[in-house]
């Protein structure tokens, strides 16, 4: 099996390499990227690249990891190449910093790779990425939740790096290998299905393979790259609407701010507002991740008349007369929250009928409207139903705020929130957590699955009311 061919068209097509170009190759030592390295070197001898040395990043994550940085200087030595290393304790990185472990090696590794290219004089760094990763990625993204963006899986090209084998399957990859005899390392943390990506490569894409398409890695593949022409579609269009709406700015302490015309982003294709605020939203929230309900907070407040606001991850977005404020936090502040949002504060519209969703909370809160009600003995703890005449304008979902104030069932006069929560031997921790409805005058109508406020008690089978849902999200 000669797969050269397969990479020089690939490179050729997407115009990732040429003659002239001083190419770093990551190795980890796995199969992919020993195959990588090999490959570049035969392109190298060929005249169509310059392979100026192997670089190895040693995330100290496993045992082994000191075994595979001596094996992955070995291959350097035997090919005559320079050898670029450096190390990081990416799980004390990652619990300091409060990321997740993927995400604090993706950072750590990558900026190890922009160290080692200006280290070694090159144009780019080459990682050894197949059909496969690009399949499980696809996948990976989906589960958690993507648009085209992330259905585009990875780029061949993004900045200064570059994935020439993402045509190669990992299976040929390793027959290849295995016909010249080349050796490689076996990475064990792989078997560990506690990962999500292994666990979509260990479980989820065989029973695709098996049980719906046997193509399924190609197809998905494919499909990314459609999407990623897609995606690269919106977002020059995106970049237009940014040139004609948005206006930047700074806060007195550095805080980036972005303000967005209303009724231009409103004017706009449903589509084309969400990639807007989506990569607004990014912008200003730094380190801070940003998901598809956030996006949907922040549109909804173009459809306000003024006056509202929520916090969502990394920022605080207002609508304020015609515009859309987005405002994040101060520098040095990323990644947590100033002092009087430490309780991680957060407000949504809810619409009658529609639904919130507290991904961080872990809730989902509901509202639909009954022409009729059914009278029960006392209030309902996931379910509530309220008077509808009584509820004051739009309803929103929101957390506690000091001097919170409502009236029981049963009870003569109002009562303290706080002391509520106490009496009811709510949990310190879970206090901020428990959704809030209130009514436009930001009267508390439920205390999600506690009870409802005495005045919004339904007294009349014939009263219309509104039902309140409460369920895990």
């Amino acid at each position: 099996m000669d797969l050269l061919p397969r990479v020089r068209e690939y490179i050729r097509r997407h115009d990732l390499i040429g003659p002239d170009t001083r190419v770093l190759a990551a190795v980890s030592g796995g199969s992919d990227s020993i195959a990588l390295v090999h490959l570049l070197r035969a392109l190298a001898d060929a005249g169509e690249l310059r392979l100026t040395g192997i670089a190895h990043f040693n995330h100290q994550l496993r045992p082994a990891a000191d075994d595979d940085e001596r094996f992955a200087a070995a291959i350097a030595a035997s090919l005559d190449l320079p050898f670029h290393a450096d190390r990081e304790d990416v799980a004390a990185c990652a619990a300091r910093d409060r990321r997740s472990l993927e995400d604090a090696a993706h950072t750590a590794r990558h900026a190890f790779f922009a160290r080692a290219r200006r280290a070694a004089g090159a144009d780019a760094v080459a990682l050894g990425h197949t059909r496969d990763d690009q399949a499980e990625t696809v996948l990976l993204r989906l589960t958690r939740g993507a648009g085209p963006r992330g259905w585009s899986g990875m780029h061949p090209r993004n900045g200064d790096i570059v994935r020439p084998l993402l045509a190669c399957r990992r299976g040929d990859l390793r027959a290849w290998l295995a016909e010249r005899a080349l050796p490689f390392l076996e990475d064990a943390s792989n078997q560990d299905v506690s990962i999500p990506r292994n666990r979509i490569r260990a479980e989820l894409l065989p029973l695709l393979d098996a049980r719906f398409n046997p193509s399924i890695v190609d197809v998905l593949a494919d499909q990314a790259d459609l999407a990623r022409d897609t995606s690269a579609w919106i977002d020059a269009m995106a970049a237009e609407l940014d040139a004609a709406i948005v206006r930047r700015a700074r806060t007195a302490d550095a805080a980036p701010v972005c303000e967005i015309d209303a009724a231009g982003l409103r004017a706009a294709p449903l589509p084309l507002q969400r990639a807007l605020l989506w990569r607004l939203m990014r912008e200003v929230a730094g380190v801070r991740p940003i998901a598809f309900h956030h996006v949907e907070a922040a549109r909804r407040l173009s459809e306000e008349v003024g006056g509202s606001r929520v916090d969502l991850p990394g920022q605080r977005v207002e609508r304020i007369a015609g515009t859309v404020v987005l405002t994040g936090r101060a520098a040095g502040a990323q990644g947590r929250e100033p002092a009087d949002e430490a309780r991680a504060v957060f407000r949504f519209p809810l619409s009658i009928p529609g639904e919130v969703v507290l991904t961080a909370a872990g809730w989902i809160v509901s509202a639909d409207v009954s022409t009729s009600a059914v009278l029960s003995s006392g209030p309902g703890l996931d379910t509530a139903q309220v008077r509808r005449d009584l509820c004051r304008g739009a309803l929103a979902v929101r957390n506690r705020r000091p001097g919170d104030r409502f009236r029981p069932v049963g009870l003569d006069g109002q009562k303290k929130l706080q002391d509520y929560f106490v009496d009811r031997k709510v949990p310190r921790n879970r206090r901020d957590s428990v959704p809030l409805v209130v009514d436009e005058t930001d009267r508390i109508v439920w205390v999600a699955g506690f009870g409802i406020d005495e005045a919004f008690r339904v007294t009349d089978p014939a009263q219309a009311v509104i039902i309140l849902k409460l369920r895990q999200a």
